[in-house]
C-alpha cells in the first residue's frame, strides 16, 4: 500500500487537499492528513474546519511516497513558513523521492531552489515564485520526482497522477469512470 501524506496548514484551499485525500484513498492509499498546526483542527480558506489525522511532529516520513501541498491563502505561506516541512521537502528532493504541489504551493517548492531545471505549473500570478522552472501552464506537470498543478479547478486531474505515479494508468482510469470525471 502505498503512503501519502498530504500537508494542511490554517488557510489551506480545501478542495485541493480533500480531492487528493479521497481520489487517494478510493484507489487504496494510506493517505495521513498532516496538520503543521498546534493542533489537529485546522481551518481552510473557505471557513470548513477538518480534523486532520496527525500533528507534523508525530507522523512518520521515512516510507512515504509522495509529499503533497495543496494550495490556498494564507495556507501556503502558513506551509511555508514551517521550518520542519521545508527541511522535509529538501530531503525528499535530494533523495529524488516524489513530492506533489497545487495551486500556490509550488512556490515552496520555488523559494526551496527544488524547481531547479524542471518543468512546473502553478496558479496564474505566482509563476515568477517557481525559481529556476520552466513555468508551464498545462493542468498538471510532471517532470521527475516532482508533480505541480494550477489550481482548484485541476484538483481531479492531479490526483489522478498521482494514482497514476503510484498504481498505474490503469487503476488511474478505473479511479476516473468510478467518479464519473470527464464524462
Amino acid at each position: 500500500m502505498a503512503k501519502v501524506c498530504v500537508f494542511t496548514a490554517d488557510g489551506f484551499e480545501e478542495i485541493e487537499g480533500l480531492t487528493v485525500v479521497d481520489l487517494l484513498r478510493r484507489a487504496g492509499a494510506e493517505v495521513l492528513m498532516v496538520s503543521v498546526g498546534e493542533g489537529l483542527t485546522v481551518r481552510g480558506s473557505h471557513d470548513i474546519e477538518l480534523k486532520a489525522d496527525v500533528l507534523f511532529e508525530e507522523a512518520e516520513y521515512g516510507d512515504a511516497d509522495i509529499l503533497v501541498l495543496p494550495g490556498g491563502m494564507p495556507g501556503t505561506l502558513n506551509l511555508r513558513n514551517h521550518e520542519k516541512l521545508c527541511a522535509l521537502l529538501k530531503e525528499f528532493a535530494a533523495k529524488d523521492k516524489k513530492i506533489a504541489a497545487i495551486c500556490a504551493a509550488p512556490m515552496i517548492l520555488g523559494e526551496l531552489g527544488i524547481l531547479k531545471g524542471k518543468r512546473a505549473t502553478c496558479y496564474p500570478g505566482f509563476e515568477e515564485k517557481l525559481f529556476g522552472a520552466e513555468v508551464c501552464t498545462e493542468r498538471v506537470v510532471r517532470d521527475g520526482n516532482l508533480t505541480t498543478s494550477r489550481g482548484l479547478g485541476t484538483a481531479i486531474s492531479f490526483a489522478l497522477e498521482l494514482i497514476s505515479q503510484l498504481y498505474g494508468e490503469e487503476k488511474a482510469e478505473e479511479i476516473k469512470k468510478s467518479v464519473i470525471y470527464g464524462h
